[in-house]
């Protein structure tokens, strides 16, 4: 029951990063439309960079994310031949993991990453100041 209720949190975690990658694009084009200064925050920008380049990378290696590796290895410890039952698994797994060849995904992470590369550009985030903390 520990295995299982462990990789439903790591599949919950997933989803999080999935949406935190794909909505942070969005909030960034939204918020720069709308004028919004919270989305031109460094470090948010940077946290978001990162996720899709790490993503890309994997794609490019041929590599699955350490949460897929790890979820996959705590469903077996905890017995599941394929993901059954719970709630978040039955749910959450038809929106992180579908089939397609492997180019697919390269070609759709890289186009997002190429988009998010271009909202940089397009609603420019603050420089990162040394030693001022900046309310948001």
């Amino acid at each position: 029951m520990l295995y299982r209720v462990a990789a439903d949190l790591v599949l919950l975690v997933h989803v999080l990063f999935v949406l935190f990658v794909v909505l942070g694009l969005a909030l960034v084009l939204l918020g720069g439309l709308r004028k919004w200064e919270w989305v031109r925050n460094p470090w948010f920008r940077l946290a978001h960079l990162a996720a899709i380049g790490v993503v890309v990378l994997q794609a490019w290696l041929g590599q699955l994310c350490p949460l897929t590796h790890l979820e996959v290895a705590l469903r077996q410890q905890a017995g599941d031949a394929a993901y059954t039952g719970a709630f978040i698994a039955h749910y959450l797994e038809r929106v992180l993991y579908f089939q397609a060849p492997q180019w697919v995904f390269v070609a759709a992470y890289t186009l997002f990453a190429l988009l998010v590369v271009a909202a940089w550009y397009g609603v420019r985030p603050r420089a990162l100041q040394r030693g001022q903390r900046r309310a948001d």
